[in-house]
């Protein structure tokens, strides 16, 4: 909360918050054991659990059970990294917002 009462645009959302700004564009999601499912991100939780629609494996022919499935709902505890679409951040701002988060955090520290 800002000094005037009203919430802080500055801080960093959460990363449930940064990703559901990704509702509808197309994410592929790196599993913990080696899967990477490409798809459009429908859903996402406080938890990192994520709904894709329309996917596709990136390597299908290693996991060609998967060839038949078009919607999936994945556990955030499995969840290794997910890869953003190109252009869908900011990338200066997000830099700007990390160097104010890294400084108030050090000096909350002091």
């Amino acid at each position: 909360v800002s000094s005037n009462g009203l919430p802080n645009t500055d801080a960093l959302t959460p990363p449930a918050s940064f990703f559901k700004t990704l509702i509808d564009h197309e994410v592929t999601v790196e599993l913990k054991n080696d899967i990477q499912i490409r798809g459009i991100l429908k859903s996402v939780d406080q938890y990192l659990n994520i709904k894709l629609d329309d996917i596709s494996v990136v390597e299908e022919l290693k996991y060609p059970h998967l060839s038949s499935v078009k919607n999936v709902f994945i556990r955030g505890s499995v969840v290794r990294y997910v890869h953003l679409p190109a252009g869908s951040v900011d990338i200066p701002l997000l830099e700007d917002a990390t160097r104010r988060e890294a400084a108030n955090q050090s000096a909350k520290a002091k």
